[in-house]
């Protein structure tokens, strides 16, 4: 039997984790870092390709200490295996125990005693990267007062000392939980150990809800395991598993399933309702005064992100009574063969937004002809379709899906940014690996573009183009030429032909011999067809795609121009290069007020008349500005509605309200992506009039309602949102609402800025809240914040909670 670990010493806190460089070798994928007391906190660096699943890297610290143990364990191994004799018949038992001696922790980290007593008033027990053969059985009798049986794996178990024989480390005061401060087990780390078997007991643990054993050797697991009914994260990657209880796929709480790398052979989702006893929703544990298992009667009806990659599931072993909520589901590496079936049931998924199918064998068989039909009006919200290293073909991929769907833009590229909305992404052939200096070129030049087309005000879609009866989702957008394209006009040939052009235009001289030399080098300027289709931006697929959009949009200009002449006099024209700018599909209003200049933040009222920057002077334009701060519904009737990105109403203060149609969908502006309200004097609540038509005799109705859920509903594309200087009070931001504002939902992205600088807020609870909901997980669902702006009000307090918030920038300079 070896010795148990003694408790580490006392070691400077770890710092905050570094990337590590590019020559070090892989470490494991889910570690954390961990903060001065010891307890793991969630690592700021993860990568960004899978919101669902976040997985952090290693400081530099972290992986050469993990390194050490690693080669320390296979050294000792090493030596066992070469003893040639043996003073007794114990010495050639080789030890069973995996636990390393209780001495110096290679990460400074707690033992697995101190670990698992620590976790009773946390809820979280994390045990990962610690050689153990199974889940300490010290979990199941400190945490629930029994003792599991054996395993057959580990028959001889290593014992872990008693809490009062493991001292305390150098300096740091034993501060175990009381009996009254005990709470239930909420999240379970044993990632990167060497666990074959799990006990039947784990059952018990019924308030469970994270639990991640990756990484290890498991290759079943108990009936009972399918007890856990209040999971929301089950980790089995990375294992041997080559099935999965039945009634797992009767978890009515799960969100997020990972069970890529293992040998699963199928997934049946309707196995726990296929028989008509297993139809209700509640099922006895098994013994009659236990509680009972709260189940679902319809498969995982939460479940958003599903990976059963590197696995072997044929299509025929998948049951196509599927998750409705999906989100994402990867089914790449499995011999899947004909999936026409399996794709018609995926497309009537209505969440799914990504489906990867990546190296599995299947080929054009799986999108026949007669599948054409049921796709129509099918995968309504799907933006990437991976088919990388298949057999299907492109052509024939290209043809099932835009004859099924003509009216969706189907882009056949692979670059590596998420497509736009609206766009589905076939990523068909193999897969390309660019570099990252390739990557940062290729945004340089993108940017270099951008910033051209804005300097020159040049706007490609104005150039005439050969139309098409399909239309387009950009048929009402500006048309922008990629880096390549601009690049590919400024060919040798171009500057020759410019040349020749100022040469035809400079004076006429009066020698013969100079006018007939002009003529020939004027005729000698022969622009050849690729020349000519390099001019028009039609080499590539994607350019003749974007002539056939421009062409489409000035006909539906034209048409709208005749429709609406009648009403053309009352609505008021925005589409004023004044105030819209369409290289960036940004609108900005004038203010109706200017910010006064005894209070910077400008909360004053006014009601000083519309101005141009505020010199005095009127301009004639402003008269068709409509008073209201936000005249969405003039905003709406333009054609640029469709396709306005930003919308600027800085200080408009004369008529603080709202307009709305009288009848508007889920979305008014539905690409808008950034807001600007700064100085417009809103409180909580603001007046809304919702406008039945712009004749002079209509009057509105007028209602009010709470500005921040009206934003939300208006705006689903939002990623920036700024209030500054507004009379905001805490009231507005509870946690139910600014839930609704800030995470992501199938029907909203997710705000990225958040500015609500000099109003009137008083405390926090809100955000509070929100920060409740990463203690004890990595990351939420959702999430994409990254930048808050709370300075200069009058908060008197921050709840230290808020450090949970994965923000990369957080102010509030300026409070009390």
């Amino acid at each position: 039997m070896s010795r148990m670990p003694q408790t580490p010493r006392a070691k400077t806190p770890t710092p905050a984790p570094l990337k590590a460089r590019a020559g070090a070798s892989p470490m494991p994928v889910r570690a954390r870092t961990k903060s001065a007391t010891g307890r793991p906190t969630p690592s700021r660096h993860a990568v960004k390709d899978d919101p669902a699943l976040p997985v952090p890297t290693l400081s530099i610290k972290e992986a050469i200490a993990l390194k050490r143990a690693e080669a320390k364990k296979a050294q000792g191994q090493a030596q066992n295996a070469s003893l040639d004799d043996f003073s007794s018949l114990e010495d050639a038992v080789p030890s069973v125990s995996g636990i390393s001696p209780e001495g110096e922790d290679a990460l400074g980290r707690w033992s697995v005693r101190e670990t698992i007593d620590r976790g009773r008033s946390s809820g979280v027990v994390n045990l990962s990267a610690r050689s153990l053969p199974c889940i300490p059985s010290a979990l199941f009798e400190i945490h629930l007062g029994i003792t599991p049986d054996p395993l057959k794996s580990v028959p001889n178990e290593p014992k872990l000392p008693p809490s009062d024989a493991v001292p305390a480390r150098r300096g740091v005061k034993r501060d175990n939980p009381a009996w009254f401060e005990a709470q239930d087990l909420t999240t379970l780390k044993a990632w990167s150990n060497d666990i074959v078997e799990i006990q039947h007991e784990i059952s018990l643990f019924g308030s469970l809800k994270v639990f991640d054993l990756h990484n290890n050797q498991i290759t079943s697991l108990p009936q009972t395991f399918a007890d856990l009914t209040n999971l929301t994260t089950l980790d089995l990657s990375h294992n041997s598993l080559t099935s999965l209880p039945s009634n797992i796929f009767s978890f009515p709480e799960l969100l997020v399933l990972n069970i890529s790398h293992n040998q699963i052979t199928s997934l049946r989702f309707n196995a726990p309702f296929a028989s008509s006893s297993n139809k209700k929703q509640n099922y006895p544990s098994g013994n009659f005064f236990g509680p009972v298992m709260a189940r679902s009667s319809v498969p995982l009806p939460k479940l958003i992100n599903l990976d059963a990659s590197h696995n072997r599931i044929p299509a025929e072993g998948i049951d196509l009574e599927i998750p409705t909520a999906l989100f994402k589901f990867n089914l790449s590496s499995n011999p899947l063969g004909n999936s026409g079936a399996l794709l018609k049931r995926l497309s009537c998924l209505s969440n799914l937004k990504e489906l990867r199918m990546e190296q599995t064998d299947i080929g054009d068989e799986s999108f026949p002809e007669e599948l054409s039909s049921s796709f129509k009006s099918s995968f309504p919200r799907l933006r990437i379709l991976d088919l990388g290293e298949t057999r299907v073909t492109l052509d024939h991929i290209k043809a099932a899906l835009q004859d099924a769907q003509p009216q969706r833009e189907i882009s056949f590229d692979s670059a590596t940014e998420d497509p736009p909305e609206g766009i589905l992404r076939v990523l068909v052939g193999k897969k390309v690996v660019r570099e990252a200096w390739e990557i940062e070129a290729e945004r340089r030049a993108r940017a270099r573009a951008a910033k051209f087309v804005q300097e020159e005000g040049i706007t490609w879609g104005e150039s005439p183009r050969r139309p098409t009866n399909k239309p387009s989702s950009s048929s009402l957008g500006v048309v922008e030429k990629e880096a390549w394209e601009i690049e590919a006009e400024l060919t040798e040939g171009a500057k020759r032909r410019a040349r020749a052009q100022a040469a035809a235009a400079a004076p006429k001289f009066s020698s013969a011999s100079t006018s007939k030399k002009l003529a020939l080098k004027k005729t000698e300027v022969v622009k050849e067809a690729w020349e000519i289709e390099a001019e028009q931006g039609l080499l590539t697929e994607g350019g003749r795609r974007r002539a056939r959009a421009a062409a489409l949009a000035a006909e539906e200009r034209e048409k709208e121009k005749k429709t609406t002449l009648s009403t053309s006099s009352s609505i008021p024209s925005l589409e004023n290069s004044q105030y819209y700018t369409r290289a960036t599909n940004t609108l900005a209003l004038p203010a109706s007020a200017p910010p006064s200049k005894a209070i910077s933040h400008g909360r004053a009222f006014s009601f000083s008349p519309s101005s141009s920057a505020f010199s005095g002077t009127p301009s004639p334009n402003d008269l068709a500005v409509p008073l209201p701060s936000a005249p969405l519904a003039e905003i709406a009737s333009q054609p640029f509605a469709l396709t306005l990105r930003v919308l600027t109403l800085n200080n408009r203060r004369a008529d603080r309200s709202f307009t709305l149609p009288a009848s508007y969908g889920s979305a008014l502006l539905p690409n808008l992506e950034e807001l600007d309200l700064e100085g417009c004097n809103f409180s909580d609540k603001v007046p809304v009039a919702r406008i039945h038509s712009f004749s002079e005799g209509s009057n509105p109705n007028r209602s009010t309602e709470s500005l921040l859920p009206l934003l939300a509903s208006l705006f689903p594309n939002l990623r920036v949102l700024n209030l500054s200087y507004n009379v905001l009070t805490s009231a507005c931001l509870t946690t139910e609402v600014l839930s609704a504002l800030i995470l992501e939902a199938p029907h909203r992205k997710g705000l990225k800025q958040l500015s609500l600088r000099g109003n009137k807020l008083t405390e926090l609870e809100g955000f509070q809240g929100l920060a409740e909901m990463f203690k004890g997980n990595r990351d939420v669902v959702g999430w994409k914040l990254d930048e808050l702006d709370l300075r200069d009000n009058d908060i008197g307090r921050l709840p230290a909670e808020l450090g949970m918030l994965p923000l990369d920038v957080f102010l509030v300079d300026g409070n009390a």
